[in-house]
């Protein structure tokens, strides 16, 4: 089974920008019901296919595979939302990787930072770029701000 444990940061500086190389994300939800999505997501070269359960805590259900990157951009067509656009850069912090998206479109001037955990209560250390924790916040779930873009808070 695929269980996705995370928790997401906004960003509040731009210390993170040098320890990583951008790359760019357009993605699309064909299902985003409360109780599941289904993402199609390009990612550079790649296509995938991620189907997610609900949120319990800090966990869900999280199924991702690997598509073609030709039939990503056709499914994208199918997205029953607008399209989120993002660079996602990678960053190595004392043994984790951050996940920082800096968005573009209507949710330009977001950036948050994500991290994937083995457990729940797994300790880390937190770089000195992290702000406010907003795990659990669904403004902050990309298939939210889809729907209700950054800009219109």
């Amino acid at each position: 089974m695929g269980m996705e444990i995370e928790r997401k940061y906004l960003v509040h500086n731009d210390d993170w920008r040098a320890l990583g190389i951008p790359m760019h994300y357009v993605q699309g939800y064909l299902v985003s019901d409360g109780e599941r999505t289904v993402r199609v997501r390009v990612a550079g070269a790649n296509g995938f296919i991620t189907i997610k359960g609900q949120s319990q805590g800090i966990s869900r259900l999280e199924f991702e595979y690997l598509i073609p990157r030709e039939e990503a951009l056709e499914m994208l067509q199918l997205s029953a939302i607008p399209l989120i656009e993002k660079y996602r850069t990678k960053v190595r912090y004392e043994g984790k990787i951050w996940e920082i998206d800096e968005f573009e479109g209507e949710n330009k001037g977001l950036i948050m930072a994500e991290i994937e955990l083995k457990s729940e209560d797994e300790t880390f250390s937190v770089p000195d770029w992290i702000g406010q924790e907003v795990t659990g916040d669904i403004r902050y779930y990309n298939s939210s701000l889809a729907r209700n873009p950054y800009k219109n808070w």
